[in-house]
C-alpha cells in the first residue's frame, strides 16, 4: 500500500500522515500501531490517577511509536473560581427543564448513591491542568487543545518537553491567532466536522488556513472519512489528515452501548445538527429529541460553557446508562453517512490507504502520468 508521507509525518516517525482523534485508548493505541499517530482525548478524565492508568496502558500497546493527547482548556484563566461555584450559577428553570425532558421520556434515576459517570470537568482550566502534570511524565509527541491556543506558560511547557502543540481552528484568522501563540501546526476543523465546529467547509477552510500561516504544517479536518478525501485534503496544502468521527464505530471503540453504534450505523450525512445542547458551544452531533429539546425557542435556551456541560451531565449519563433511544446521541460528524459496519482500526486503515491510491492513480490519469 502507498505510504502517505509528508514532512510533518516525517518529523514524527508516523508511516501515514494520518492523526487519529478518539476518546478511547484501545483506538488510539491501534491508530499507532497502524502507521498513523493516534490522539488520546482527555477530556472525560477527571481524576489524574484514570488518565495516568490509561497512559501506561497506551505505553505497553503503541510497540514504542509515537502518540499524543488533546485537552479542552481555555487561553484565559479564571483564579478562584470552583466547580460548586460554577455549579451554583446554572439557574433553576434550566434545572428543571432538563428534568422534566428526562420525565417525558421516562428515563430512570440513578441508583442510590450512584455517581453520575459522565462529568465534563474537562473543560475547567484546572483539571486540564492536572491532566498535563501526568501527561508532561510519558512520552507524549503532541499536545493538541480543541479550545484555541492553550495558555502561554502551557505551550512552553510542552515545548520544554519537546512536544509539538496544535490547536483547532474554524477560520485563517483562528489559524493566524495559534500561529502567533507559537504553535507548532494548526488542525483546520471545517464545517462538517464532529464535535465543536465553526461555519466554512473544509474544501474552503483548509486552503485558507495553509496560506493563512504558511510555513506552519495543517491538519485537515471535517468530513473527511475515505482515502480520496485524504488526497483532497493533501491536495489542497495540509500536511495530514485529522480524523476523529470515522473510529467510533470500529471493534476497538468503547461505546459501551449497542443501541448508540446502531443509530451511529443506520444514520446518514444528513442526520446530525450543530448545537449548544452539549457543552454550550456549537458542537455536531448526531440529532436526537435530546438536541431538539434545547433547540426548540419554546425551552429556556443553552448556557455558555461550561455552565451546560455541568448542567446535563447527570442526565447524560443517564440516558447512556438505560439506552434511551430518542434521546441516545454523541457528537459526530457528517461523515457518519459513511460508517455503515463495524470495522477493526487496521481495516479502517486499509480501506483509507486503498482509497489514497485509487486518488492518485486517477489523478495521475488524468495528467497523463499513467
Amino acid at each position: 500500500m502507498p505510504r502517505m508521507k509528508t514532512e510533518l509525518s516525517t518529523r514524527l516517525g508516523v508511516e501515514h500522515a494520518i492523526f487519529g482523534f478518539t476518546p478511547f485508548p484501545a483506538v488510539a493505541a491501534a491508530i499507532t500501531r497502524a502507521g498513523g499517530f493516534g490522539v488520546l482525548g482527555a477530556v472525560r478524565y477527571a481524576a489524574g490517577e484514570d488518565l495516568a492508568r490509561d497512559l501506561d496502558w497506551m505505553q505497553e500497546h503503541t510497540d514504542g511509536k509515537p502518540y499524543g493527547l488533546d485537552v479542552v482548556m481555555p487561553a484565559k484563566k479564571v483564579e478562584g473560581v470552583s466547580e460548586a461555584d460554577i455549579e451554583a450559577m446554572i439557574p433553576q428553570e434550566h434545572r428543571a427543564f432538563v428534568q422534566e425532558t428526562l420525565a417525558k421520556h421516562g428515563v430512570p434515576e440513578l441508583a442510590e448513591g450512584e455517581a453520575s459517570g459522565w462529568r465534563i470537568t474537562g473543560w475547567l482550566e484546572q483539571v486540564a491542568r492536572s491532566q498535563l502534570d501526568v501527561a508532561f511524565d510519558y512520552p507524549v509527541k503532541l499536545l493538541a487543545n480543541a479550545l484555541g491556543s492553550p495558555p502561554a506558560d502551557v505551550v512552553a511547557r510542552a515545548h520544554d518537553h519537546g512536544i509539538l502543540v496544535a490547536a483547532l481552528a474554524g477560520s485563517a484568522r483562528h489559524a493566524r491567532h495559534h500561529q502567533d501563540a507559537g504553535l507548532d501546526i494548526v488542525v483546520a476543523q471545517g464545517y462538517e466536522a464532529g464535535g465543536h465546529t465553526g461555519e466554512i467547509a473544509s474544501m474552503v477552510l483548509t486552503p485558507e488556513v495553509v496560506e493563512a500561516v504558511d510555513p506552519l504544517p495543517v491538519l485537515a479536518a471535517g468530513g473527511i472519512g475515505s482515502g480520496e478525501q485524504i488526497a483532497a485534503g493533501l491536495a489542497l496544502g495540509a500536511q495530514g489528515v485529522w480524523l476523529g468521527s470515522i473510529w467510533l464505530t470500529t471493534e476497538e471503540a468503547e461505546l459501551h452501548s449497542a443501541a448508540l453504534t446502531n443509530k451511529l450505523l443506520a444514520a446518514g450525512s444528513g442526520d446530525t445538527v450543530r448545537s449548544r445542547a452539549l457543552t454550550g458551544k456549537p458542537a455536531r452531533q448526531l440529532r436526537t429529541a435530546w438536541t431538539d429539546a434545547w433547540d426548540d425557542p419554546q425551552g429556556p435556551g443553552t448556557l455558555p460553557m461550561p455552565l451546560q456541560g455541568l448542567l446535563v451531565a447527570e442526565a447524560v449519563s443517564r440516558i447512556q446508562k438505560y439506552e434511551v433511544e430518542p434521546l441516545l446521541g454523541t457528537p459526530v460528524g457528517q461523515i457518519v453517512g459513511r460508517m455503515t459496519s463495524t470495522r477493526s482500526v487496521q481495516a479502517v486503515f486499509d480501506d483509507l490507504t486503498r482509497g489514497f491510491e485509487r486518488a492518485i492513480d486517477r489523478v495521475n490519469r488524468i495528467a497523463g502520468r499513467d
